[in-house]
This record gives C-alpha cells, structure tokens and sequence, in this order.
C-alpha cells in the first residue's frame, strides 16, 4: 500500500491528531482525545491504536482518551533489537512513562484487549490506587490456564525459524489475524489493509514476532515470575466496577481464559458473544462500544 493510500484510509478511519513522545530515543505515538476522567486503552498484537478508533470518537465526548501504540505498532518508531528489549516488562514501562508524561495519576478506567491485558494490568498492579475501572476484552493478565494449549501458530512463530519467516517475511500473523479475528462478517478492504499497514516489512513486523517470542510459558522464560506477580495482583482490583465483553470464536482467547476472568472477577458485568471472534470491536463495534459507553455512566453514578 502507498503512503498516499495510508493517509487516505487514517484521515477517514483515525482522525485524530498525533501525538509523539521521546522514550530513549524511539518516537512513542499516541492518541490523546476529549476531556474529563481518563480512559487508557492498551492495545495487543498484532493490531495497533486503530483498534480502538470508534471507542474514542463515543468516550472523547466526555473522557480524556489515552491510546499509545506500543514501540514497533502503529506509528510508534520500530527499531531493531539492539535499540529496544521487545519485552514486557519495557512495554509496562513505556505506558508508565507516557501516563506521567500526561499528569494522569487517578480515577484511571482501563481498556484492555490480547497483550494489552498483561501490559495493562501490569501498569496497575505498580499503582493500583490510580485505577478505578476494568473493561475486558479478549485478554489475559496470567499464565496460560491449564486446560488451554498455545495454538500450533503461536507455537510456530515462537520456536522455529519457519515461524519467524512466516510472520517477518510474509505478514503472515498481521495478514492472517486480519481475516480470521473476525467471525461475524470479513472486515472491509480499507479496514483491513489500515489493520496491517504498519507492518510493511520485514524492519517492521518485528514487534509481532518479538511478542510472540515473549510469551512466557515455563518458569525459565525471563517474563514468567512477572505475569506470576502480576496474576496474584489482580485479587486487589476484585472491588472495582468491571465489564467483560468476549468474542468465544477467538482461538487463543477462548472460553477458558474467559473462565479464568470470571472466577477471579465474580461481580464483573460479562457480555459473550458466540458468533464473535478476537477483534470483538470489529465483530460487534455497534453493541460493545455502547455496552462500554453505559458502564462508565452508570459505574460513574455508583462511585459518586
């Protein structure tokens, strides 16, 4: 796709203004919509801010809406390995880094979807007396639940070379998810390609297979003690409002991860959807946004 053609599908799509910070040297883009209490959304792989476009344009009315991409998504900068550690661990770091950068230190409602579950709830289990709401959505804050195996794809682009040559030489993770993370309809053209644009080559698929590679799944993964402090975290935040919003046909998120949110989370406001799959704000954009749009009204009164 042509820069041109790019641009064209961002002004249409994502007509925010862009919003770039320093972080050691890599450009951190986010976006930075509306006014009033703060809404972090955290996005996963192998999408980017786009992600959560129509939720900003419904929560900018009335919230400050805080989008970053992370380093190597989006418009972030992506720079090779020897510039950044594609690891968790820098990913809580850098959301750390662009809320303080903002002034934002309370009353924080976060968004959360795939890896931005770990990186979010790893953001709040460093401050949890800044959070006051959860939305959910298709993630996990965890180690993987027992009665779930990772996905022959994950496992390819985790440990082979095969895998690294699928996901950096052919888009193949970026491309693919775009067709099969939704269930109830195929994304338009212009959605799609605005989906995997960022990712346009070789340099620049790099975040996507780094986070693959990042998934922690024994104790000697360097990641594993920290999603281990993370998950025991999570107990603390079981009195905030939450909203769970689930698509079932996701095949890495699936109905076990869901299982594990709702034994933890047992007063959380859960909507699943059966014929929805990873991308649930593209599967079902219309019902999820004003879904999330009536629980920081409604949660909002209650706290108040």
């Amino acid at each position: 796709m042509s820069d041109s053609n790019l641009e064209n599908i961002l002004t249409k799509h994502l007509p925010f203004k862009r919003n770039f910070i320093n972080r050691n040297g890599q450009q951190y883009h986010y976006v930075n919509e509306g006014q009033g209490s703060p809404v972090v959304m955290v996005h996963g792989n192998p999408s980017w801010s786009f992600y959560y476009r129509n939720l900003v344009s419904q929560l900018s009315k009335n919230h400050q809406c805080i989008v970053p991409d992370h380093i190597g998504c989006g418009l972030s900068d992506k720079p090779g390995d020897e510039a950044y550690d594609y690891t968790l661990a820098n990913r809580i770091d850098d959301l750390a880094a662009l809320l303080e950068h903002l002034d934002i230190k309370e009353n924080i409602t976060l968004v959360v979807h795939d890896w931005g579950g770990m990186i979010g709830m790893g953001y709040a289990a460093r401050y949890p007396e800044r959070i006051k709401r959860l939305v959910i959505l298709n993630t996990g804050a965890f180690h993987l639940p027992k009665e779930k195996k990772l996905p022959p794809a994950l496992w390819l682009g985790r440990n082979s070379f095969v895998g690294t040559l699928l996901v950096r030489g052919f888009n193949a993770f970026s491309s693919v998810a775009s067709y099969i993370g939704v269930k109830r309809k195929p994304m338009a053209k212009d959605i799609r390609q605005a989906y995997v644009a960022p990712f346009n080559s070789w340099n620049n698929r790099i975040s996507t297979l780094r986070f693959i590679q990042d998934i922690p799944l024994k104790p000697s993964d360097r990641n594993y003690s920290l999603v281990t402090e993370i998950s025991d975290a999570l107990v603390q935040f079981n009195k905030l409002p939450m909203l769970i919003c689930w698509g079932l046909k996701d095949f890495v998120f699936d109905k076990h991860f869901l299982a594990q949110w709702q034994q933890r989370f047992p007063d959380a406001q859960v909507h699943a959807f059966d014929d929805c799959g990873h991308y649930i704000l593209e599967d079902a954009s219309d019902e999820v946004v004003p879904l999330i749009n009536d629980f920081l009204k409604n949660s909002e009164a209650e706290l108040t």
